[in-house]
């Protein structure tokens, strides 16, 4: 059977060549045609076929065109008038889409915007991927704060530029109470009870007490079992010596009882109950109790109270004493009255705090 069709196939193939052959008249009427063009024109379409024929001369059975023959082709094509009826390897359509890309590319390369060297200082971007790669926990405003205090101002967007190929930046949610702050926050405490569970699930009770303005830490306790009298000897351990706020906010727990109820009383305090299931009405004590968590006991294997108290008092040190916050524009809350440093000179060395989980940060005096 193949070998009755191989005679069948050399005839068409045959036929197909006639068919396809151009007529006595039809290169007649294109001599005619050239004629009427320049010299100029000839030799450009002259070389446009010859280039074409180089193509096709090339041994494979498809031959591809490399960037060299586009960008000829390309080029020639934009010389020519008549280039559509010399194209004949490929159709004008793809031509055309070559000569767009290659404008694309032009453009591109032509707007690209030149290398400058980097207004930040190389010591001060090493310096942010060291804290960004040290400290998994902070954020682009932590570590912007934490270079104000070595007096150090850098924008918050540079700071994320570099933090991006040491790791992602956290997003961090949370309530703000700013315009309560501005207007009302001095002299007023707030206080609020967290629970953590010990290695063998024991349910241990943090009581913590911060100050509104500044931020700061005032009072930290643990207990397995608080009460209304336990609390209440811890409010009257944080205002010794007449140091009391005019108010205190706290929710309606039963652990703040008519004890407390008398020692806040006596001192002077007046309290705000938050209502029900409202923890935003609380929501700077609320955040420390958070912060306090996510960057400590979250990483922390919790034995025993005592343990736990020591773990808790150390984070409320560094809390207070090195951790700047957003909610008081990144400055500490032990020196909330004063401005940043302004000393830019001497070596920053780096002191791990909590076992390595936070640092600090701090400047040195070269040795002479």
């Amino acid at each position: 059977m193949p070998a009755l069709l191989k005679p069948l196939f050399l005839r068409l193939k045959q036929a197909i060549k006639k068919w396809s052959r151009p007529t006595s008249f039809a290169a007649i009427a294109a001599s005619l045609a050239d004629l009427t063009r320049t010299r100029t024109d000839l030799l450009i379409e002259n070389a446009f076929l010859r280039h074409q024929v180089v193509v096709l001369s090339r041994h494979d059975k498809r031959p591809e065109l490399t960037n060299t023959d586009r960008l000829v082709l390309v080029l020639l094509a934009r010389c020519a008038k008549f280039w559509e009826q010399a194209l004949l390897i490929i159709q004008p359509e793809i031509l055309l889409r070559w000569h767009r890309d290659l404008f694309r590319r032009y453009w591109r390369r032509k707007s690209k915007t030149k290398q400058r060297t980097p207004r930040t200082p190389q010591e001060t971007i090493d310096l942010i991927r060291q804290m960004a790669k040290e400290n998994r926990l902070w954020g682009a405003e932590h570590i912007r704060g934490e270079l104000l205090q070595l007096a150090i101002k850098v924008s918050k967007r540079t700071i994320q530029k570099y933090m991006r190929k040491i790791r992602r930046h956290p997003t961090q949610n949370g309530p703000t109470w700013g315009t309560f702050l501005k207007n009302q926050a001095a002299g007023i405490w707030a206080c609020d009870f967290t629970v953590v569970y010990d290695l063998l699930f024991r349910p241990l009770f943090i009581f913590l007490i911060i100050e509104l303005q500044s931020r700061r830490i005032l009072h930290t306790a643990v207990t397995h079992a608080p009460s209304d009298a336990w609390t209440a000897q811890h409010i009257r351990e944080a205002t010794p010596w007449g140091q009391r706020p005019r108010y205190i906010i706290h929710d309606r727990d039963s652990k703040y009882g008519q004890l407390f109820k008398s020692v806040v009383q006596g001192t002077g305090i007046e309290e705000l109950k938050t209502p029900y299931r409202t923890p935003k009405a609380n929501a700077i004590c609320e955040r420390a109790i958070g912060s306090l968590k996510r960057e400590c006991l979250d990483h922390t294997l919790v034995l025993h109270r005592r343990q736990l108290q020591h773990v808790v008092k150390e984070y409320a040190n560094y809390y207070n004493r090195s951790r700047p916050h957003q909610g008081i524009q990144q400055r500490v809350p032990d020196h909330f009255h004063h401005g940043y440093p302004q000393v830019q000179t001497g070596k920053i060395v780096s002191t791990p705090v909590l076992g390595g989980i936070h640092h600090t940060y701090s400047r040195v005096a070269l040795p002479n």
